[in-house]
Order: C-alpha cells, then sequence, then structure tokens
C-alpha cells in the first residue's frame, strides 16, 4: 500500500473512531462487549440521538459552541421539573437547579420557535 492510500484510509477513520470515543467517555455508554446485539444496538441509537441533539445545540446557541459535551449534558442531568398536580387536575410545571447552560436552553425565544 502506499503512503497515499494509507493516508485515506486513516482519515475516513477518524470521525468514526471520534464518535466512538464520544459515546463512551461523554455519553457513558458502557462496555459494549458484554451485551447482547439488540442492547447495544439500543444503546448506540439512544447515545447517536443524545449526540444529535446537543450538536443541534451548539447549532443553535453560539454560546455553546465551545462547550464540551460533558458540561452541556451534566447541565441537563441537573436540572429538575417537578410537576405538581392541583385538586382541580392542573399540571404545574416546577423548575430548578438552574444553571446557565440550561437556562440558555430553556428560554422563551427557544421554547416558542
Amino acid at each position: 500500500m502506499i503512503a497515499k492510500d494509507a493516508l485515506q484510509i486513516e482519515r475516513k477513520k477518524d470521525p468514526v473512531e471520534k464518535i466512538i470515543h464520544s459515546l463512551k467517555k461523554e455519553m457513558e455508554i458502557k462496555p459494549l462487549r458484554v451485551w447482547s446485539d439488540a442492547s447495544i444496538y439500543g444503546a448506540i441509537i439512544i447515545g447517536f440521538i443524545a449526540q444529535l441533539f446537543i450538536s443541534l445545540m451548539r447549532f443553535e446557541f453560539k454560546e455553546l459552541k465551545s462547550t464540551s459535551t460533558k458540561f452541556i449534558k451534566k447541565s441537563l442531568l441537573n436540572l429538575t421539573v417537578t410537576v405538581d398536580f392541583a385538586k382541580k387536575k392542573v399540571k404545574k410545571f416546577i423548575y430548578s437547579n438552574f444553571d446557565a447552560i440550561n437556562t440558555l436552553i430553556l428560554s422563551p425565544k427557544w421554547l416558542k420557535s
């Protein structure tokens, strides 16, 4: 194999390796070697959907472009929503544990679009 062909193959591998690294380290998908095929497919699909969601947030919000996946995920995990059911069967949503990232994501401008 000539060096040019080897370099092209290596460049094609890089994006896939980065995605797998992100799924394992940032999305915390546990070792796949002990799971059934269906579990592996499910975990990878959920991981890709989570990655897509975070990528879309980075695209939509300039403030998040350089924020790592780890910090966006941590911010969203800390957000708490309490649902209060009143006697008149009216639901009241109470949000708590806000920080700069989840406040941005839940901003009224974003929710209306």
